[in-house]
């Protein structure tokens, strides 16, 4: 690992999550009085990902934790504190990294938030043998990658991605990727998905509500 991603983990590091995202997670669910399958099948991650999601053995990409915030009926907010997108500039020099787990993606937010926006971007850089899990969601997805290679699988078909190289394709497919090489790759990555939490309900602003507790245990 290169002197300048090393720096970049050490200060994404979510020292500000006092409780791990899968613990989050797991509470949420319970509290909903859902099963691993149930969030499982309505969010169409295997219930394997999920059980280790929620003993911290492996971490969700930002398109799967919005979806999983989205089924638990929660914000994205309430797992993971993004920057904000109140700017329509971006400069290279002072877009702030984060990352959902450490050891996990590292993100830079590129797009901003105004009523009615309907893309999110962001760089995304994928370390050596991380692999994604194999999802489908509503939208579009384009991925062009700026540095290093990796395999994206989409609706069982593999393609090498090498830098230059890119795709766009329909993210009801289901699709997955891997970097393959020893390399950090780092990817372009624009959707159509809300990932940010910006727009709920209709809104451009993310907004806070309260939520009943059921107190119910899963099986």
């Amino acid at each position: 690992m290169d002197e300048h991603l090393a720096s970049t983990l050490e200060q994404t590091k979510p020292g500000h999550n006092l409780e791990p995202i899968g613990i989050k997670v797991r509470n949420r669910r319970r509290e909903l009085g859902l099963t691993l399958q149930e969030l499982a099948d309505a969010t169409n991650l295997s219930v394997g990902f999920i059980s280790q999601l929620e003993r911290d053995l492996t971490s969700p990409s930002l398109s799967s934790l919005a979806t999983i915030a989205r089924t638990l009926k929660a914000e994205i907010a309430d797992f993971l504190v993004v920057p904000g997108g109140e700017s329509s500039l971006t400069r290279s020099d002072k877009r702030e990294p984060y990352t959902i787990n450490e050891g996990s993606l590292i993100y830079e937010r590129l797009t901003s938030r105004f009523p009615g926006h309907k893309l999110s971007g962001v760089i995304m850089k994928e370390e050596p043998g991380h692999r994604s899990p194999p999802m489908r969601h509503e939208g579009e997805e384009f991925f062009y990658v700026l540095e290093g290679s990796i395999t994206c699988e989409v609706g069982g078909k593999r393609t090498i991605l090498k830098e230059g190289d890119s795709i766009h394709f329909n993210s009801n497919e289901l699709h997955s990727t891997w970097n393959h090489t020893l390399q950090t790759a780092s990817i372009l990555v624009i959707c159509t998905m809300e990932i940010f939490g910006d727009t709920l309900s209709g809104n451009s602003e993310p907004e806070k509500g309260s939520r009943d507790k059921s107190g119910k245990n899963d099986n």
